[in-house]
């Protein structure tokens, strides 16, 4: 194992964090993690444990590639919101204003108030079809347009608004989707190709993608999922996910702690590559049910923390930051454990770092 400090490999302390994540990864069987720490507005740890699979052939490192689930949602919604800071999306107006390729069908709940970016954002439009199981290599891929209205080969239901928009917190992947569709057809880009161009090159994320299925120089790179009550491989190694905005993100743990650290930044006003500050205190604010636009939030104490987790065929993934006090942490893991493990990872690193107000289990 290493770590990364100041661009140069030393070899890692054996530390609490080390003796859990090595029991943990044992006793859940896991065979490949990769984690980022964040502390004093920097990473200060970047380190892989284990085997990208179950061979133990090619150790985890750094730049090895794991699914983010919908950890996608942040990151994608960063990309709406600077379209919001050019003029050319509006928080608050009706979405069909933009769609042009697609459009959202409207209804009765539609009719009494209209959908719009902000409420997708925030989970709070009223959407249907909550998360996306994605397509198996080798099957036929769904269109975005089929997707959307769950036409075959898609495996979920059309995406519609089922409740008056606003009036209640409803997770949904679908909205999201909607949103990608929004991009396209405002920018006339592939999503995958905006994606890079205005948010993981600004903010440094070079190992990430949301090119759907992952090209072949990445798949090289790329852990290979499990789950399953047997803990099975996943078909084909891992799915395929057109919907890229709610679930399609590659990445490392690293480069997550780069966008964590982007929004810490933007929020400071000490660097604004990609949304202004006041954008981004709007995105930090809560909507509903503590979401703000992308990020779950927690107030505690005088902290703020967002973050966000995620789960794809055969992968988990938990991000947790703090807006001000420039700590944070990333983990991803290529099996699929209800972040059991993850979360007790978490809080060993939050008492090694001294997270403020956070909730600790008190050890028995």
């Amino acid at each position: 194992m290493a770590l990364l400090c100041s661009g140069r490999a030393v070899p890692a302390r054996a530390d609490q964090v080390d003796d859990v994540i090595n029991a943990r990864m044992k006793a859940r069987q896991i065979s490949g993690l990769s984690l980022a720490i964040i502390d004093g507005g920097k990473i200060v740890r970047e380190q892989g444990y284990g085997f990208t699979d179950k061979s133990g052939k090619t150790p985890v490192t750094a730049s090895t590639l794991f699914q983010a689930g919908s950890i996608s949602k942040p990151v994608a919604a960063l990309g709406a919101l600077y379209l919001v800071d050019k003029g050319l999306l509006s928080l608050d107006e009706d979405v069909n204003t933009k769609l042009r390729t697609w459009t959202l069908p409207q209804n009765k709940f539609t009719d009494a108030r209209k959908v719009t970016l902000r409420l997708l954002l925030s989970h709070s439009a009223g959407m249907t079809v909550h998360g996306f199981p994605g397509y198996r290599v080798g099957a036929p891929i769904p269109t975005l347009i089929q997707i959307l209205n769950g036409e075959k080969p898609a495996n979920t239901d059309a995406i519609r608004v089922d409740r008056t928009p606003g009036t209640e917190w409803k997770y949904s992947g679908g909205g999201y989707l909607v949103m990608q569709q929004m991009v396209i057809d405002v920018t006339r880009k592939p999503f995958a190709q905006f994606m890079d161009e205005t948010v993981l090159k600004p903010l440094g994320m070079s190992s990430s993608t949301y090119s759907q299925p992952l090209p072949d120089d990445m798949a090289a790179r790329a852990a290979k999922g499990y789950g399953g009550i047997f803990n099975q491989p996943v078909e084909g190694d891992w799915h395929i996910y057109p919907e890229m905005a709610p679930a399609g993100l590659w990445t490392t743990a690293a480069d997550l702690a780069r966008f964590a650290i982007g929004i810490q930044k933007s929020v400071s006003g000490q660097s604004n590559p990609v949304i202004s500050q006041p954008l981004t205190q709007e995105m930090l604010t809560s909507q509903k049910n503590n979401d703000g636009l992308g990020l779950f939030l927690k107030s505690s104490g005088k902290t703020l923390r967002f973050g966000h987790d995620g789960a794809d065929a055969g992968f988990d993934a938990l991000m947790k930051a703090y807006a001000y006090q420039g700590k944070g942490a990333v983990v991803l893991i290529n099996k699929n454990d209800d972040w059991k493990a993850m979360s007790e990872i978490l809080s060993v690193i939050a008492e090694q770092y001294r997270w403020p107000d956070y909730n600790i289990p008190q050890k028995k």
